[in-house]
């Protein structure tokens, strides 16, 4: 692991991989000392964010490195106590499964029916308050491009891949992912904080028809597992 000063509020940590970073930022969760503000993970790598008039960069790089790591056991501990959703998605509500369906050789059933048997893992949110990247998709889903313009507005609860990720549009916004879908649950409100997804949480999709989206929209997406 490479630690680096980010600013002069922030260490940054560079992990071995995804679940390297996940794993690393639970543990300093955990130990929470005194000055630590927040903890952000982003894939590989880790910001630990502290309280610069309590303690030094230089402390805090200290700390870190001294940091007792997981144990062999931590990830399936980790996994036990992680929260995971499902996530219903009304694939019809779509505008880019052919696309997909050209660029994969897959029909759109067979698209669906890959996107809807694999968990996934929040890696990282970012673009816009509370858009979870998350992976990895299947192989056979992998390495679709993202258009060649960006929408000027991609509405709440699009669903979209591009590359290895998949992800939720959860405010409206200009956006280029292949959409393949869209759930009529509300997965952020930043009027009231609600950002129920975080960096770990595991996701799958449920298909679901347009009735059943009608009688869903606007409910709130809740963990099916707590923490």
């Amino acid at each position: 692991m490479k630690l680096s000063p980010l600013g002069d509020r922030a260490v940054l940590a560079y992990c071995a991989d995804e679940r390297a970073a996940v794993e690393f930022a639970a543990t300093v969760r955990i130990a929470n000392p005194s000055w630590l503000f927040d903890v952000v993970p982003a894939y590989a790598s880790v910001g630990v964010f502290f309280d610069a008039d309590v303690v030094s960069a230089r402390e805090v790089l200290d700390w870190l490195d001294a940091l007792t790591l997981p144990s062999a056991d931590f990830g399936s501990r980790l996994n036990e106590h992680s929260r995971a959703f499902t996530i219903p998605v009304c694939y019809e509500m779509q505008l880019d499964l052919l696309r997909v369906a050209e660029h994969t050789g897959l029909s759109p059933d067979e698209i669906i029916r890959l996107h809807t048997s694999t968990t996934y893992t929040v890696y990282a949110i970012g673009f816009v308050p509370g858009f979870p990247y998350m992976g990895y998709l299947p192989d056979a889903l992998c390495g679709v491009g993202r258009l060649p313009s960006p929408r000027v507005r991609v509405e709440p609860g699009s669903v979209g891949l591009t590359g290895k990720q998949t992800g939720i549009y959860p405010l409206a916004r200009p956006g280029g992912w292949n959409l393949i879908g869209k759930t009529p649950l509300t997965i952020v409100d930043v009027a009231s904080g609600f950002f129920p997804l975080r960096v770990g949480d595991q996701v799958r999709f449920d298909r679901i028809d347009e009735t059943r989206y009608r009688e869903l929209e606007g409910e709130r997406l809740v963990s099916s597992r707590a923490d």
